[in-house]
C-alpha cells in the first residue's frame, strides 16, 4: 500500500519537475528535457502527455508550451501540496503513539 503511494509520489516528483522545465525554456523537447533530468525519454514523454491531458502544456513544432492553465496551476501548487501533507502527518500512527505515553 505504502509502495504504491511512494511511486505515485515519485510520478509527481517527475511530472511537475517536467512541467518547471516548461515553463522555464518553452519550447522545450522531449530529447533535451530528457539529457537535462536523465530520465528516459519514454517516461518524459509520458510526463508530457499527463500534462497536456491536465491543459497544462501545450505542444507546438519546437516543442512543449505553457496553456492559460499554467500560471493558475502553479500559483495553487503549493497550498495543495501543504493540505496533501498535513493530511499525511495526520495519519501518522507511531508518533502519536508515542506523544501519548
Amino acid at each position: 500500500m505504502i509502495d504504491r503511494l511512494e511511486k505515485e509520489v515519485d510520478m509527481l516528483e517527475r511530472h511537475l519537475q517536467v512541467l518547471k522545465m516548461v515553463i522555464e525554456n518553452e519550447p522545450i523537447g522531449i530529447v533535451k528535457m530528457s539529457n537535462e533530468t536523465g530520465y528516459p525519454h519514454h517516461k518524459v514523454r509520458y510526463s508530457l502527455r499527463v500534462l497536456e491531458e491536465e491543459n497544462l502544456i501545450s505542444p507546438s513544432n519546437q516543442g512543449a508550451i505553457t496553456t492559460d492553465r499554467t500560471e493558475e496551476f502553479v500559483s495553487e501548487l503549493d497550498e495543495k501540496l501543504s493540505e496533501i501533507t498535513n493530511k499525511l502527518d495526520s495519519m501518522k500512527i507511531g508518533e502519536k503513539a508515542e506523544a501519548e505515553n
